[in-house]
């Protein structure tokens, strides 16, 4: 009796416990059925509107859905509406894997609003298109011009070629590391449109038929945000880029790196990369610098050329903006410095007589040899700004925005 109540009690627990196994692995089938959306929150805490804000929300959130479906095929959804939103996936270090889920939205004051991250088997035929978007690439058909664009601004700047044009005194040539504006009267992408009508009349895109032109002249000024180091009243500088990466373009963020060649400031040898990037509707493009130097260096200091003069120069350093205002072409044209004013140590008008060496230099100091700032322009012709006053209360608020980004909890 006794061994037949063993067998007994010892095929029950049997029983039992595969009954279990089969409960837990229908319930973990179950879970793992379920997990098709993650859902969080987005706050704004200030008390101003934002508009085309990007979020980005990291891969590492969103691993389980990013392992069952792929990144590629994550989906953003409002949770009020279920409305797909444009996104893009974004590699940031360039290793093959994405790192980010990008997309925009548009916050009242002091607003919170709902969205999920959602897996799709077909996402590409769910995600929308945007009828806007950035863009970026390097032209070697213009010399060696790395250019960039959104909906309102594009901007260039000059590689090995133009340099060593200048260098052997040929025509063509640009030694510069300022940065160039083009300025934009529409929101479609112009660049390659105004390359082609360059080559096909030389020239071209100086002349404003409509879509706007570049009338901007850099020189070898910093232009429109370029970097140096200012010791004992001159501004060492970096010639032009020798290298690039191309790391994203889309309708929300393009991204690049430039690497420029060693050079000299007051006996330090530097070195310089920039990795630049422009979201969509920004007027300003986002710099984040990697000065390293043999010797310690006494700032990282930010360049806004003030051409002849004309301008008047205007600046809140508590805020951490800056800008000089000045007319162009029977119109006028603000061009402004957005920087963590944690960072900036002072600003100095420099105005002297010699060409393209008036500046409005924003001095500032690195952390860990890294400088993020952020440079653009607003043309009055773009219909985007009526007054410099507005120009000012853009900055002002950008700059608010990048001191408190928007809050994202899962």
């Amino acid at each position: 009796m006794s061994y037949q109540k063993n067998m007994l009690s010892k095929q029950l627990r049997q029983t039992a416990a595969w009954g279990l196994a089969v409960l837990f692995s229908a319930s973990f089938s179950s879970c793992q059925k379920e997990i098709t959306s993650q859902p969080f929150l987005v706050t704004n805490k200030l008390d101003i509107a934002r508009t085309t804000e990007t979020v980005a929300i990291p891969i590492a959130e969103v691993s389980g859905l990013a392992t069952k479906y792929g990144a590629q095929n994550l989906l953003v959804k409002t949770a009020d509406t279920g409305e797909v939103l444009v996104s893009q996936a974004i590699d940031t270090d360039a290793d093959g894997t994405i790192d980010e889920i990008l997309f925009q939205v548009d916050m009242q004051p002091n607003q919170q609003k709902k969205f999920a991250i959602v897996g799709a088997a077909d996402a590409d035929a769910q995600r929308p298109e945007s009828k806007l978007t950035t863009y970026s690439r390097f032209v070697p058909e213009r010399t060696d011009d790395y250019t960039w664009e959104n909906d309102r601004v594009a901007f260039r700047t000059y590689g090995p070629v133009a340099q060593q044009l200048v260098e052997r005194n040929e025509q063509g040539g640009t030694l510069t590391s300022g940065i160039d504006g083009w300025l934009k009267r529409v929101d479609y992408p112009i660049i390659n449109k105004w390359y082609q009508n360059n080559i096909d009349s030389p020239g071209a895109y100086h002349k404003d038929t409509g879509e706007g032109y570049d009338p901007y002249h850099v020189g070898p000024s910093r232009g429109m945000g370029g970097i140096g180091v200012w010791e004992n009243d001159t501004l060492h500088v970096s010639k032009n880029f020798v290298s690039y990466k191309t790391i994203a373009e889309g309708p929300i963020r393009t991204v690049f790196e430039l690497r420029y060649d060693l050079w000299q400031a007051s006996g330090r040898t530097v070195s310089e990369t920039k990795r630049i990037s422009l979201d969509l509707g920004d007027n300003l493009s986002r710099y984040e610098v990697l000065l390293q130097s043999d010797q310690p260096l006494p700032n990282a200091t930010i360049g806004i050329t003030l051409h002849d003069a004309k301008g008047e120069v205007k600046a809140n350093q508590e805020q951490g903006w800056f800008r000089y205002w000045e007319p162009i072409d029977g119109s006028e044209l603000g061009v402004g410095v957005v920087v963590d004013p944690a960072v900036v140590q002072e600003y100095l008008e420099h105005r002297v007589q010699a060409q393209d060496q008036s500046h409005l230099l924003v001095l500032t100091t690195p952390q860990q040899n890294k400088l993020t700032y952020y440079a653009g322009f607003g043309w009055l012709k773009s219909g985007q700004f009526s007054s410099a006053a507005e120009w000012d209360a853009y900055l002002a608020d950008f700059a608010k925005r990048m001191a408190s980004p928007l809050e994202v909890k899962f």
